[in-house]
């Protein structure tokens, strides 16, 4: 099971005006190495209460470094202080990479990758292109990068550079909201038919092998349906959300009377590290707040069914994952859950979090 571990921060560079690239130092650890498109937890005390906020790592796979961008969000703790406070010798406690948004790859192959980024949704994805454009000698990339206006775009003298190096094989068109462009298709949101005149007129996406979005999930929403709606397939189109639109846990289905009149008892065996324990817990509760009331250090970051780090198997009993916004079909078909969004149906419920 994934633990914290201490790395050393070596440098703090901001990339515009409210966000920074924070390099790290995991010395000889292992369990730092990484595949493209994968996210580091982290955790820091503010005035006695612990948060964990996930964040991108941003370089490619094979290239010595380990960097993630963070943005600063506002009200948000966590980003305000990166921002602000990090400075170069500070140590962060962060747990090793976790995160399935990426597709194997093979040297061999010729492919043609489209990629999707919105604002700091660029961090998973210039992690993919810069991994695919070194590996796959043979495939090209697209991305189309939506942000507010040119001084909010982040990593833009990277991409530019990578532009150039990979002249011919990395296609990079950005997309304004408010600032006017020289084509007028470029200015605006990126939404389904902003994609389609994409599709129509720059973009060949019958050529398209796989497809990657990571935004706001609106616009991941109207991304995906034209990339349906132009053929591709969901096996060929890989999501990372950083924000929910999510308020809260949706509406659960009502309990019988026959568990209300037994106070919603729950008996639960939590496996983690190795050791399985056992309690009651009430149906009320999600799988990981009663792991975590019970002393049990259960993996979470986001407690709101976007990242995967509470990942999960079910097995024995019934729950309901009130979100889901991480798992892959073939995940959830094979028992896993969001053990942060996941409640218990009947009277007991066994889980791994081993697996």
């Amino acid at each position: 099971m994934a633990r914290f571990h201490d790395l050393t921060v070596t440098d703090v560079q901001k990339t515009i005006r409210d966000a920074v690239v924070v390099t790290l130092d995991p010395g000889s650890d292992t369990a730092f190495d990484f595949v493209q498109g994968q996210y580091l937890t982290f955790r820091r005390d503010f005035d006695g209460t612990e948060l964990r906020r996930s964040y991108s790592i941003c370089t490619g796979q094979g290239e010595g470094r380990l960097q993630v961008g963070i943005k600063k969000v506002d009200g948000g703790a966590f980003s305000t202080w990166a921002n602000e406070n990090l400075k170069p010798g500070m140590v962060l406690q962060a747990m090793p990479p976790m995160g399935n948004f990426h597709t194997p790859l093979d040297p061999a192959q010729a492919r043609n990758y489209l990629g999707f980024a919105g604002g700091s949704g660029i961090t998973p994805v210039l992690s993919i292109l810069r991994t695919v454009l070194a590996q796959e000698p043979l495939s090209t990339f697209t991305l189309a990068y939506a942000n507010r206006g040119v001084n909010t775009i982040m990593f833009r003298e990277e991409l530019e550079d990578l532009k150039n190096r990979y002249m011919g094989r990395l296609t990079l068109i950005h997309v304004l909201e408010h600032d006017a462009q020289d084509i007028d298709l470029f200015t605006g949101r990126i939404d389904e038919a902003k994609c389609a005149a994409l599709f129509e007129r720059w973009i060949d996406i019958a050529s398209i092998d796989t497809a990657f979005i990571c935004g706001p999930e609106p616009m991941m929403l109207g991304i995906a349906a034209a990339l349906r709606d132009h053929g591709l397939d969901d096996d060929q189109i890989k999501f990372e959300l950083f924000a929910s639109s999510q308020p809260g846990r949706l509406q659960r289905r009502a309990a019988s009377v026959a568990q209300d009149a037994a106070n919603n008892a729950v008996a639960a065996t939590v496996t983690l590290d190795g050791a399985s324990r056992s309690f009651e817990m009430t149906a009320d509760m999600s799988i990981l707040e009663a792991a975590l009331g019970n002393a049990m250090d259960a993996p979470y970051s986001c407690q709101a069914g976007v990242c995967s780090t509470c990942k999960c198997k079910l097995l024995e009993g019934e729950v309901e994952m009130a979100a889901n916004h991480a798992l892959e079909d073939y995940e959830v078909e094979r028992g896993y859950i969001l053990s942060c969004q996941s409640y218990p149906l009947g009277d007991r419920v066994v889980v791994d979090f081993d697996q």
